[in-house]
């Protein structure tokens, strides 16, 4: 089986082969439109993935399915259905507009986007000054039989923990419901079966007092779904983790089920990197006493060599659902490094069938075996959507919205982009707030999906003087980018590549040359380095290149740190 190390000399091979390669649909040939004074204006867009793994362990049966179901930065996943097929998912967005993308599925495997839960400004506030891994932590889905609504709950680390709840979880949600009574992150709710239901979430330590760094709690409070309240006391269901004495750290991410004669509670414990697990324990009532199952974790990856084949690390976060034929499923959280511990893709969302044990304790995978690529599930229906694999997504600005893919930071950036300014082209503005500020700059990302991917546009530009550029950005955050940019030097036109950090910029290549309004870019990467390319004449042989070999792992979460992963697409500023 082919491991992503071996990906740099296979892709840097072929790079050659990948820069002549003709992308799945490009634009027509016919010249752009000259933008407006402050603009610039993107053509179209196109991603496609080409992870080699895929090639070399291909799906063989029908009833097989991709472990990862959600490739690329889609962390913290949860799941709910309403009893009747339908199954729907979220995942954390932190500081990106639209917030919490839902998807809806009929198999649990075949995921298809339906929006977005938060997708309006008033259901995100405060969200301006906050570091790109602050803003919307694990967002809760789950459904009310009782009055047959959807909740999502979450926390938006500026404005504290709320809830937003629908009766369509294909259109619109509510404006936040503030929980005012529940502090610390990661809330839940359980809508049991007599009526009654509760939040659960991860708290500080008993009278604000930790004992050491990481110590956490998880707490229980009753919520009144008919008055949009909670009521009475808070209690403390698990102090510090499952063994206690050896101080375990970050217990989180909780979910309570009933199930059965049991209440099951099962959060995440160990940081979310390398050490993350999941844990279990259960009791006969909601109020606890909660006794942990003496086999924990339930899920984890962190005793297996760093060696091993294909390594999936840092499994944890996960989410339990029964489906409609009476199997049970897990949804989790993890990462798939190309080399040691770096990865662009970020914290993934994977998919395994849960176990139960003789005495009446779920399992999802056993602690000593590696995580699969591929797993097997009755039902499996293919979908012409396909969300896992090598896939390809051409985005040609046709339509007069942007499609789900696509992302804005902090706010809705309504004012600096347009998609009817010149129809078939997205027009964004040249603004002064940049990607290195917390605030809202003039760009529109995707998320990056693969180890090996090749992403290029189309843009007309006419640079006014030395303060404007645009281009193409790669974003880890505010500190960690790469930037591909059309600009001013000595009088002439220089494409440019910039490695943004925290205090500076370096630059890292540039060509002074007589640039005629309309250019290509391309990036192509192999998982460990990024190659930047242009063309200026048109047609697959004009291509040109910038610089290979630009360290990707710079964008890793193992250098950069932070909750996210590596997003790209274009870009416009005046004050770079």
């Amino acid at each position: 089986m082919l491991h992503y190390k071996h990906l740099p000399n296979l892709c840097l091979a072929a790079c050659a082969a990948v820069v002549g390669m003709q992308l799945t649909s490009c634009s027509s040939e016919k010249p752009m439109p000259v933008p407006e004074a402050g603009t610039a204006l993107f053509d179209y867009f196109n991603y496609e993935g080409h992870d080699s793994i895929y090639d070399a362990t291909p799906l063989t049966e029908d009833n097989q399915y991709y472990t990862t179901i959600l490739p690329g930065w889609y962390s913290d996943p949860s799941v709910c259905t309403n009893g009747e097929g339908d199954y729907f998912l979220v995942t954390s967005t932190f500081t990106y507009f639209p917030g919490v993308p839902i998807f809806h599925s009929r198999d649990m495997v075949n995921w298809r986007q339906v929006g977005h839960v938060l997708s309006r400004e008033s259901q995100l506030v405060n969200m301006n000054g906050q570091h790109i891994s602050g803003g919307i932590f694990a967002p809760a889905i789950s459904y009310n039989p009782h009055n047959k609504t959807y909740y999502m709950v979450t926390t938006n680390v500026g404005a504290g923990n709320f809830y937003v709840k629908t009766t369509d979880p294909f259109g619109e949600w509510s404006d936040p419901i503030r929980l005012p009574e529940v502090g610390g992150i990661d809330p839940s709710m359980l809508f049991d079966t007599d009526g009654k239901a509760y939040i659960v979430n991860n708290d500080d330590a008993p009278n604000n007092k930790p004992e050491y760094d990481g110590h956490r709690t998880i707490r229980i409070q009753e919520f009144d779904w008919q008055n949009d309240r909670t009521i009475g006391p808070r209690k403390i269901l698990v102090n510090k983790g499952v063994n206690p004495a050896e101080k375990p750290i970050w217990i989180e991410g909780p979910h309570l089920y009933h199930i059965g004669d049991w209440y099951y509670l099962m959060d995440a414990e160990g940081g979310t990197s390398t050490w993350h697990s999941e844990v279990i324990f259960r009791s006969k009532s909601p109020w606890g006493p909660f006794k942990p199952w003496s086999e924990n974790p339930i899920l984890t990856q962190r005793t297996l060599p760093a060696d091993r084949e294909n390594p999936v690390t840092c499994a944890g976060h996960a989410d339990l659902i029964q489906t409609t034929e009476g199997d049970w499923l897990a949804v989790f959280l993890a990462c798939r490094p190309y080399e040691g511990n770096h990865e662009n893709l970020g914290r993934e969302t994977f998919m395994l069938p849960a176990q139960w044990t003789e005495d009446g304790w779920p399992t999802i995978w056993p602690a000593d075996q590696p995580i699969p690529m591929i797993a097997s599930r009755e039902g499996v229906v293919r979908d012409s959507v396909v969300t896992f694999g090598n896939f390809a997504d051409y985005e040609n600005f046709d339509s007069t919205t942007l499609g789900m893919q696509w992302l804005t930071l902090r706010a809705s950036a309504a004012n600096n982009y347009s998609l009817t300014a010149e129809p078939g082209c997205l027009s964004l503005k040249l603004v002064q707030e940049t990607a290195k500020m917390r605030l809202t700059p003039s760009l529109v990302l995707r998320r990056i999906q693969h180890h090996a991917f090749t992403a290029e546009t189309r843009m007309a530009f006419a640079p006014a003087d030395s303060t404007e550029k645009a281009g193409v950005l790669v974003f880890k955050d505010e500190r960690h980018q790469y930037y591909m940019y059309i600009g001013i030097e000595e009088g002439k036109t220089q494409i440019g590549v910039r490695k943004v950090a925290e205090d500076d910029e370096e630059l890292v290549a540039q060509v002074l040359d007589e640039y005629r309004g309309e250019i290509r870019l391309r990036v192509v990467c192999d998982g460990p380095s990024f190659a930047f390319y242009y063309n200026i004449e048109g047609g697959d042989e004009a291509w040109q290149l910038l610089i290979d070999g630009v360290d990707a792992s710079y964008l890793s979460t193992a250098t950069a740190g932070g909750f996210t992963g590596t997003t790209i697409g274009m870009y416009a500023t005046k004050f770079y």
